[in-house]
């Protein structure tokens, strides 16, 4: 993260030392820096200079209301995938007009609410869904905006579980269904508003390439309903764009908008992008510290308070996050080290053969975990869900208490 730095041997995430936070908000815990998000969404605003657009932040990435505030005083827009994102934008004070609904098993009292609310539009992803969305819309006599999202068989070259563009996989309308089914619903669902065709080929992605193509096929669509009279809104092209986690070399937001302005130059269209990873990823770190070192005749073990739980990734895709210590002592052996947690699964690592300085009651960071982090956390092993700080300058503020065990039985009885 570009705002860790190191001052006199103590790891600082802006001006804050991390040990402090870890004294006063414990261990494990989830630290995000307000300046990283500044920076980001400056980022992704400057680069579209003028161009009409919306950026709709994916609200999966990371749900803490203190980051959906942070967007929605910024004027951003919101991709929700259910109904407990909805109201989680709600709450955060997000404009419920500029909200897309994406998902591809919205349910009835899912769409019933959004409509409520009046959500900007939904992003469709089947037939079915969308003669379901006709007939809610005919019952409570209120035209809705929808896009159609296609599926362009595209290979993101991402990871397949973060794949999204593919045929085998379970998102959009084939491609090649598309203009049929837009024909349709000109003809026979007047309660549906077509307003717009999108795409979202998968995340995490590293080329430019593959989104280019994606582009390529959603204006093939967009030109043939121009033929047909059909006048579209906006063109919604998801969101993607990778990070550097390891030794990626993702395209820089400013490259990756350029790229997506030029294709669109001769559109009037709005352009709606839906990026989450590339806005809060590397905005945060989970803080940990060792509880045990333990030493076998075939490996080192750095044995921490944050497991899998707490950061599913590296268990679910094999992930590489950058771990560091929070205070360097040349006083120490460097060893390598597999740094593990305490749930009682082989699968429980955070990292595998990291070179480490450290000793047992030391702090290690694990970086760029803004996204996909605490969102994904569980309370398996009866474990509590960890904390939440945000960082602004020399300040601290507590977004997410610790759950406590209390907090775990809460909801059910014997």
């Amino acid at each position: 993260m570009q705002k860790l730095n190191y001052q006199k041997n103590q790891l600082h995430i802006e001006s804050v030392d991390l040990a402090a936070i870890a004294e006063q908000y414990g261990t494990p815990c989830y630290v995000y820096s307000q300046q990283a998000l500044e920076h980001n969404w400056q980022e992704f605003e400057q680069a579209f200079g003028d161009r009409l657009h919306q950026i709709c932040y994916a609200v999966k990435a990371n749900a803490n209301l203190a980051i959906l505030n942070f967007f929605a005083q910024k004027n951003s827009g919101f991709d929700i995938v259910s109904v407990g994102e909805l109201e989680r934008v709600l709450l955060a004070k997000g404009d419920p007009k500029k909200i897309i609904f994406s998902g591809v098993a919205k349910l009835e009292r899912e769409i019933l609410r959004a409509i409520e609310v009046g959500v900007g539009c939904f992003n469709i992803e089947s037939e079915s869904e969308l003669i379901r969305l006709h007939e809610i819309a005919i019952r409570i006599k209120k035209i809705v905006n929808i896009a159609l999202r296609i599926n362009p068989n595209i290979d993101a070259k991402t990871h397949p579980y973060i794949a999204t563009g593919l045929k085998d996989n379970k998102f959009g309308i084939d491609s090649e269904d598309a203009l049929a089914l837009c024909q349709k619903i000109q003809k026979d669902l007047p309660y549906c508003k077509l307003i717009g065709i999108g795409c979202h080929i998968g995340s995490q992605l590293t080329e430019l390439n593959p989104f280019l193509e994606a582009i390529d096929k959603v204006l093939e669509l967009v030109n043939l309903l121009k033929k047909e009279n059909i006048i579209l809104e906006h063109i919604d092209m998801g969101g993607g764009l990778g990070v550097c986690y390891h030794q990626e070399t993702p395209p820089s937001i400013r490259d990756y908008i350029t790229a997506l302005c030029q294709k669109l130059a001769s559109y009037s269209l709005e352009i709606i992008i839906e990026p989450g990873r590339a806005l809060v990823a590397n905005t945060g770190v989970l803080l940990t510290r060792i509880e045990y070192l333990k030493h076998t005749r075939h490996k080192n073990f750095a044995i921490v308070d944050a497991g899998m739980n707490d950061l599913l990734r590296p268990a679910l895709y094999d992930a590489w996050h950058s771990i560091i210590p929070v205070t360097l002592d040349p006083a120490i052996e460097e060893k390598n080290y597999d740094i593990v947690g305490p749930v009682c699964e082989s699968s429980d690592f955070l990292g595998k053969n990291r070179m480490l300085a450290v000793k047992t009651g030391d702090l290690l960071v694990i970086d760029t975990v803004g996204a996909y982090g605490a969102c994904m956390s569980s309370n398996y092993n009866a474990r509590p869900r960890a904390a939440e700080v945000m960082v602004n300058h020399n300040k601290t503020y507590l977004i997410r208490r610790r759950e406590t065990l209390q907090d775990l039985v809460a909801l059910e009885s014997m």
